[in-house]
């Protein structure tokens, strides 16, 4: 079987043409597997006469939305390669991947015009060619063809597939919290196999019904979201998170699953209303992208909805490790163990493995680990070596062979000699009642070396620097305990929950320790 990963689309499409595949809230539309397809292959038509062909690059910058699921699904069909881009960015963020990735077509919402017609003027600073709009038509910038306009004239037979296993499907950028972005390569056959280990290591079923917040060009969407194609499920897809909306959508829809950060998580629980909401057909619910607050799983678990921690990166197609049903609770913190296809190791610098309770940095293995860095020789050797990605994440394995994450080895700092890790840090700080969200980063001490702040967001004003100090100091050793408190209005993260420590350390650049 020739493995191409658009093509996973039509052979659903074939099995079970009248299932429901998608419904993209936002549009209110609907739409069976034999309608996706069909929309897909007419999309696949215009982007033939765009010029596209086997190799070519083909960005997307889409909110959620059935044009990013059809328009990911065309170009992987024509063996084309997928870019999908970050809509947060700037024009000039935009201009490098761009061009670093050598795409040739730009597929664009009208949200972005203003950016896209910016990057359109300046002329060969990219390599693009053609560019597609998708939105009103009457808003349409000039240079751009009408995606929706132009697709439903077109032809809905199916492309020949010529891109196979070993093919390029997509370079996704990385969020560049530290210097440029690296473009991360994942192939048709690494992407089967992570969708393969998830689906043998998950419960999700054919029939589930799955929720999708996050942004699809985050792997921690695009996968799960291929992975309702591999099983047969139907993907409820999010134009953008709303917390409320979450709520009122899962009651709605029926949801069964779906992955959220931490950060969504408890953004959701900070509106939860008992009286309003019943969720009474959730199974799960994932939490992924970032360490998730033991206090967090358990404020699930009070109202009846089991979070399962999930760890993976973009360079492993998504899967890494996963808590299972049976540990949700027993091992809350814990990310688990491997998924089912996959190998994973806590490693000492010299490379031997650590005994349990050691730190180390995690090690992970199997089919679905990233081709490489584009462009980046020198970072992919440094990530990919004897068949391992070394993942630059701080962990313990425990007795039972669970693997608790602690931190971005980078982002441990080392008081009085002492390894202290800001995730650990947080968790603890997230437990006192009050606390909105906080972030730990370390920051200079003449005694020390470096010392914790914690910078906290509050839920109420009641919090104070000395009950968060002394919360702490109950909790942790003193080593780790944070020397000072700082409160914002919100922690900066990208679009993957992660909290840009770069630019709080900026911004607290002049906080100093004892």
């Amino acid at each position: 079987m020739t493995v191409n990963i658009g093509n996973l689309l039509t052979r659903r499409a074939n099995i079970n043409a009248n299932i429901e595949a998608l419904y993209d809230v936002a549009a209110g539309r609907r739409f069976s597997y034999a309608e996706l397809n069909a929309e897909t292959n007419k999309v696949a038509s215009l982007l033939v006469d765009a010029g596209v062909q086997k190799g070519d690059r083909v960005a997307l910058l889409l909110m959620n939305s059935s044009e990013f699921m059809t328009a990911f699904f065309a170009t992987a069909k024509l063996g084309a390669v997928i870019v999908p881009l970050n809509w947060r960015l700037i024009a000039d963020e935009l201009e490098f991947i761009l061009k670093d990735s050598g795409t040739t077509l730009l597929v664009f919402g009208s949200e972005f015009a203003a950016n896209v017609s910016e990057l359109q003027s300046r002329g060969d600073r990219t390599d693009i060619k053609s560019w597609l709009y998708v939105g009103d038509s009457s808003t349409k910038p000039p240079f751009a063809r009408d995606f929706i306009v132009e697709s439903a004239t077109m032809p809905a037979t199916e492309p020949a597939v010529t891109a196979s296993g070993d093919d390029l499907l997509y370079i996704m950028y990385t969020s560049g919290t530290t210097g440029l972005p690296k473009g991360v390569m994942h192939s048709h056959n690494t992407q089967y196999w992570a969708l393969s280990t998830m689906c043998t290591t998950s419960d999700l079923a054919k029939g589930d019904r799955y929720i999708n917040p996050m942004p699809m060009f985050h792997v921690g969407a695009l996968t799960p979201a291929l992975g309702n194609i591999f099983v047969g499920t139907t993907h409820v897809l999010m134009r953008a998170f709303d917390p409320v909306k979450v709520w009122d959508i899962i009651d709605s829809e029926r949801i069964n699953n779906g992955l959220f950060v931490p950060a969504m998580l408890n953004f959701m629980r900070q509106v939860y209303d008992p009286t309003k909401y019943k969720h009474e057909h959730v199974r799960w619910l994932m939490a992924g992208a970032a360490p998730v607050p033991v206090s967090l799983i358990m404020a699930y678990a009070e109202i009846g909805i089991e979070i399962n921690q999930v760890y993976g990166l973009t360079e492993t197609c998504g899967p890494a490790c996963l808590t299972s049903k049976e540990d949700a609770i027993s091992k809350a913190g814990s990310t688990g163990k491997a998924f089912f296809l996959s190998e994973v190791k806590v490693v000492r610098p010299d490379g031997t493995e650590c005994d349990a309770g050691e730190a180390g940095e995690v090690l992970i293995s199997g089919g679905h680990m990233m081709l490489g860095y584009w462009n980046r020789p020198e970072a992919t050797a440094d990530a990919l070596k004897d068949g391992w990605l070394y993942s630059g994440d701080g962990a313990i394995r425990d007795e039972d062979g669970f693997i608790f994450i602690q931190d971005r080895i980078k982002d441990m700092m080392i008081s009085g000699g002492e390894n202290v890790y800001p995730a650990e840090i947080e968790n603890i700080i997230m437990g006192l009642a009050g606390v909105g969200d906080v972030a730990v980063i370390g920051i200079p001490s003449d005694k020390w070396g470096e010392s914790p702040l914690a910078i906290v967001v509050r839920k109420d004003e009641s919090v104070t620097e000395e009950a968060v100090l002394a919360h702490c100091s109950s909790k942790l050793a003193r080593f780790k305990q944070p020397v000072a408190v700082r409160f914002i209005e919100v922690i900066p993260r990208n679009p993957s929950g992660k909290a840009l420590k770069k630019d709080l350390r900026v911004q607290f650049k002049e906080v100093v320790g004892p």
